[in-house]
């Protein structure tokens, strides 16, 4: 499947795989109401250029279902047992992968990261929730690792070898400490001293990240799977950016070219060598990336409609942008970020593409957490459908003991099961994803 040119034929393909599938609950039904089931629609909070919004004001509103909200109690079940005393939650080692004892491995940040991420989405902060003192101790966790790792080194951790490290890449743990503390600092109003510490914190892996950007605008010590690192890598160094961190915008327009470049429109051919080979990966991070200036270019070309100044035949392209003032420079990157994203999008959600899920690594579970949240921060209204098939599908494939593991690659079911979860409660964060898109 490499570079392969037929990919441009699945365009017009917008089905996931798998929609059919036929689940059997036999998950309990969610007993702690604290988790959270349905986004508020605040639409009214988020303005679009226009000065209203364009949007389906239920955009924001998603109800989850019972099967939803009882596979979450028992995911959450489960990643609450498989805590260490340290705080931590571990993936083990890459040449250990068949061992799937959450207690039998080695902690690591960007385990414990995945796991802190998905209490936050679940309902949980450092002051409430069920999951709170978990929380709080996978923080501390966090910041020890941060504070004590070696100034002018890429990474927070002496662990090598995990799992994580050798299929995304050397410096993920860092990479993905740094979305985590960006997501706290939304929680830490009650403790200014606490916020501050999180924020020298996040300051510091920003730096490494930045300290680890490659030539070509990926991230050093590339895994199996490196361009999911670097993809993630961006995503942090825009959430920092988000929370007031100090952020090279030079190296932050590189990361985002690295990754938009992985994606040819006009041949259909993607780049994956440092995909694995795998057209998925690359694909998912290409419309990660675009997907902020997509949304930019989208609704300035609607708002100018709107207004006049474009005619409604108009398409969604370079000379559209030059006639609103953009430079000729500005306009083909504004146009080649809008059908990175448009095409993108379709890619990454076709069957063809999609035909390993059922047969999965946490790599894939990562790329389609990607891929719904690029509709989120997109502000597309086809996010409900991706959500209401992937939901499907996740739940089909769920361990009886309420976790999720990968059946190759990385296997390891703490990771796994906090990226599930991420998955199955992204309508939790819809108003964050979205606000984080129009910054």
């Amino acid at each position: 499947m490499k570079n392969s040119r037929f990919i441009i034929y699945l365009l017009g393909i917008n089905g996931l795989l798998l929609s059919a599938f036929y689940y059997v609950d036999k998950s309990p039904k969610p007993k702690d109401k604290k988790i959270a089931t349905t986004t508020k629609a605040k639409g009214c909070v988020f303005k679009t250029v226009m000065g209203e919004d364009s949007l389906d004001p239920n955009f924001y509103k998603y109800q989850s279902s019972e099967k939803v909200l009882a596979s979450l109690q028992h995911g959450l079940q489960w990643v609450a047992s498989a805590q260490q005393s340290d705080g931590g939650w571990g993936a083990g080692s890459h040449s250990n992968q068949q061992e799937m004892n959450p207690h039998a491995v080695k902690t690591d940040p960007a385990t414990t990261s995945m796991v802190a991420m998905a209490l936050l989405r679940t309902g949980n902060t450092l002051t409430s929730g069920p999951q709170s003192s978990r929380l709080n101790k996978a923080l501390q966790y966090l910041l020890v690792a941060v504070e004590t790792a070696p100034k002018g080194s890429s990474n927070i951790t002496k662990e090598t070898g995990t799992q994580i490290q050798i299929k995304l890449g050397a410096n993920i743990d860092v990479i993905l400490t740094a979305q985590f503390l960006s997501n706290v600092m939304d929680y830490l109003d009650h403790d200014a001293k606490l916020k501050a510490r999180i924020a020298r914190g996040l300051n510091t892996c920003v730096e490494k990240i930045q300290h680890a950007q490659d030539t070509d605008g990926s991230i050093k010590g590339s895994g199996w799977a490196g361009v999911l690192q670097s993809s993630f890598a961006n995503n942090a160094l825009e959430s920092a950016q988000s929370k007031g961190i100090k952020v090279d915008s030079v190296i932050l327009e590189k990361s985002r070219d690295y990754q938009k470049g992985n994606y040819n429109t006009s041949t259909g051919d993607v780049k994956t060598e440092k995909g694995a080979g795998v057209i998925l990966y690359s694909v998912s991070g290409s419309t990660r990336a675009s997907a902020k200036e997509a949304r930019k270019v989208e609704e300035e070309i609607r708002k100018a409609k709107h207004e006049g100044k474009l005619n409604n035949e108009d398409a969604v392209n370079a000379q559209s942008l030059e006639k609103l003032g953009y430079s000729k420079t500005d306009a083909l990157k504004y146009s080649t970020s809008y059908n990175v994203y448009q095409a993108g999008k379709q890619v990454a959600q076709s069957n063809e593409v999609l035909t390993g899920f059922g047969n999965n690594g946490g790599e894939e579970f990562l790329s389609f957490l990607q891929t719904g949240e690029s509709l989120i921060i997109g502000k597309d209204s086809s996010w409900k459908k991706w959500y209401s098939t992937t939901s499907g599908s996740l739940l089909a494939i769920q361990n009886e003991d309420g976790s999720w593991n990968g059946h190759h690659c990385i296997t390891s079911p703490a990771f796994c099961t906090a990226t599930c979860l991420l998955i199955l409660s992204v309508n939790n964060d819809v108003e964050k994803l979205v606000e984080m898109g129009a910054k």
